[in-house]
């Protein structure tokens, strides 16, 4: 797929676990940035640019290097639309602008695991496979099949038939890291069902959920440790 590329950051201004969230200063500078310098690193998009109804958000978004040539609309800022609906309005507006792109990379801004070497890697998946889409996933620590729920104040095997499998002899089971997706943009406007959608394996170590204070403190633990690791 030698066609253009672009990244969409979705950042929107509302926050209400943690003020100001996509600007948090997270190791040394806004979360944000790492989403965007992954992106620009990576030398892989035509176009890198941050979706945002914030004024605030753009301002550092444009500072770390990235476009940000329209604010979201209202729409598509509420605690309502979903990340389709922006990618729909981000897609839509370049398109009124003369500007098609083959394929997207949709980063979250409060990713920092996110490394242009994964980007890379995503985005030679998708084209390999000829996929709809590539999601990062994490594989679960421990094996939901052998999970317990309290019923009537007692514990007990969701899946008894499980009780007694070795873990190891266990389907592994995974789940979204959160972190970003690689798509075929024409799918998204004309609104195609994801039905091969492959996945990347990312370790445990770098992948956090980022909810609360907690949360964020442990993703910076886990950041630098990953740092740490690769030498950087």
């Amino acid at each position: 797929m030698n066609g253009r590329k672009i990244a969409v950051i979705t950042a929107r201004g509302g926050s209400k676990r943690i003020p100001k969230k996509n600007i948090k200063d997270f190791c040394g500078k806004p979360i944000i940035a790492y989403s965007i310098e992954a992106a620009i690193d990576s030398k892989l998009f035509d176009e890198v640019m941050v979706s945002t109804d914030s004024g605030e958000i753009a301002e550092i978004a444009r500072q770390y290097g990235a476009n940000v040539p329209f604010m979201r609309s209202a729409k598509t800022a509420d605690d309502h639309a979903t990340t389709n609906d922006v990618l729909v309005e981000v897609f839509s507006e370049y398109e009124k602008r003369g500007q098609h792109f083959e394929l997207a990379v949709c980063i979250y801004p409060t990713a920092p695991f996110v490394t242009a070497e994964k980007l890379r890697e995503a985005v030679a998946l998708l084209e390999k496979e000829d996929a709809d889409q590539v999601m990062p996933v994490v594989r679960f620590s421990f094996p939901p099949q052998r999970a317990f729920v309290v019923r009537e104040g007692h514990l007990q095997y969701q899946f008894p038939e499980n009780a007694s499998v070795r873990s190891q002899d266990l389907e592994p089971i995974y789940h979204d890291c959160g972190q970003f997706y690689v798509m075929k943009v024409d799918n998204i406007l004309q609104g195609k069902p994801v039905v091969k959608n492959v996945p990347l394996i990312v370790s445990e170590l770098e992948v956090q959920d980022i909810d609360n204070e907690e949360d964020w403190k442990i993703a910076e633990m886990k950041y630098r440790y990953m740092r740490e690791r690769h030498g950087k």
